[in-house]
């Protein structure tokens, strides 16, 4: 029999079993439709952490007060020269970084760089608006070095500047639809800055640390709020990060690790648990999708038993007139896959609406206070022609194996009695 017959043959029975077909097709479609959409959100993700902390973060070790401080999701990404961490909760062990401790860094081995910053909130005004804004004060000799931002315009802080910041784009693009031209005059808790510089992105709003001591509320003299490291070697970060605990632990009286009062924590480590806890959440939702294709998998089989009962008569017939058993396997295979196909072709098409509508909310939750680096990193979608092909052999592959038992049952009954067959 010519393949062209089979096929044929084939979309005659899927048409002519309309609805307990297409009610078969929607759990291929709402499975499909899952791991497309997990997929391309999974891969989403994973481009959002390579661009934050991939190149550019890895050679960053950021000392921050307090024992333990919950990393990750929750706080989102911190807008400094550490790139990725969160607005996280240190434990009771806290006290406060000083440039004592940066001078006890700075003397290590493997360290290139050391910089103390300090954090706060301000109101920012311009052109008669005003907005709460994320401040940060850093040291202007070493920021341009080790800042992982880019810049969209202007010049980031250098030696010698007193009143001026550089600006987030994240803040111009949402808060200030208008824009803020470079070289404009802002107010910050009652205090003129000269706008020298606009970020690509970045929330943030930088100034020297010394104008921000004076500018903030309960910043304090002597106070840091973290302490980035730039190492010269990348390889020899996890021991730079041991050595670093293992001397500020001396310098600060601290005998136990039990006791001790700051964290340190490397950019590649941080990216490591951040994949780790991507994957984890990849797999868990795609055994979910796993159970609706499971479930149309089911739905296929129970179908092409049904249509073989159905055509037991037109089965003896066809063989009776000289069809083999091959051909009776044929038809029904290419039956369960044209199930297949067409409910992969549907999971494709809500897959990818899917994945942009979950982008869409992510986006959308950036720019709320709860939206957080959960939004953020969710806020981006991947979906390739890889994928697509991927998912489309899959729903044809599970369409043929659950049709198989079906169609080899099909194949092997004998003329005379399909033709008894009442």
């Amino acid at each position: 029999m010519r393949i062209q017959k089979a096929f044929q043959l084939a979309l005659n029975i899927l048409l002519h079993s309309k609805l307990r077909s297409w009610l078969t097709i929607i759990g291929i479609v709402i499975g499909i439709a899952a791991v497309v959409s997990i997929v391309s959100i999974s891969q989403g993700a994973q481009q959002q952490l390579e661009s934050r902390l991939g190149n550019i973060g890895a050679d960053i070790i950021t000392v921050s007060p307090g024992a333990s401080r919950a990393q990750g999701f929750g706080g989102g990404f911190r807008e400094g020269p550490g790139g990725f961490g969160g607005d996280s909760s240190a434990s009771s062990k806290q006290k406060n970084l000083t440039s004592k401790d940066v001078i006890v860094i700075r003397s290590l081995p493997n360290v290139k760089l050391v910089m103390g910053t300090v954090s706060g909130r301000g109101d920012l005004t311009y052109s008669s608006k005003t907005a709460s804004v994320s401040v940060q004060g850093v040291d202007t000799l070493v920021w341009k070095e080790m800042t992982t931002e880019t810049l969209d315009s202007g010049r980031f802080l250098t030696k010698g500047d007193s009143y001026a910041v550089v600006l987030g784009g994240r803040i111009v693009q949402n808060t200030f639809p208008d824009g803020i031209p470079l070289n404009s005059m802002v107010v910050i808790e009652g205090k003129s800055f000269k706008v020298v510089g606009i970020l690509a992105e970045g929330n943030g709003v930088y100034m020297p640390i010394d104008i921000a001591r004076t500018t903030l509320e309960d910043i304090g003299n002597t106070r840091l709020d973290s302490i980035s490291v730039k190492v010269a070697d990348v390889s020899l970060a996890d021991d730079t990060v041991t050595l670093i605990t293992q001397r500020l632990m001396m310098s600060r009286g601290i005998l136990n690790d039990k006791d001790r009062d700051f964290t340190v924590t490397s950019q590649q480590t941080l990216q490591q648990n951040i994949q780790s806890t991507l994957n984890t959440m990849a797999l868990f939702l795609g055994a979910i999708a796993a159970i609706s294709l499971l479930v149309g998998a089911i739905g296929i089989a129970n179908t092409m038993f049904t249509s073989v009962l159905e055509k037991t008569k037109e089965i003896g017939i066809m063989k009776a007139i000289g069809a083999k058993n091959r051909d009776i396997l044929m038809i029904f295979l290419i039956n369960s896959g044209m199930i297949g196909f067409v409910g992969g072709l549907g999971g494709i098409i809500l897959g990818i609406f899917g994945s942009g509508l979950i982008s869409y909310l992510g986006s959308s939750s950036t720019t709320t206070a709860a939206g957080g680096g959960l939004g953020r990193m969710f806020s981006s979608t991947t979906v390739t022609p890889s994928l697509l092909i991927a998912a489309m052999v899959f729903a044809v592959g599970i369409g043929m194996i659950a049709g198989a038992v079906p169609a080899y049952r099909a194949s092997r009954l004998k003329p005379v009695d399909a033709l008894r067959y009442e």
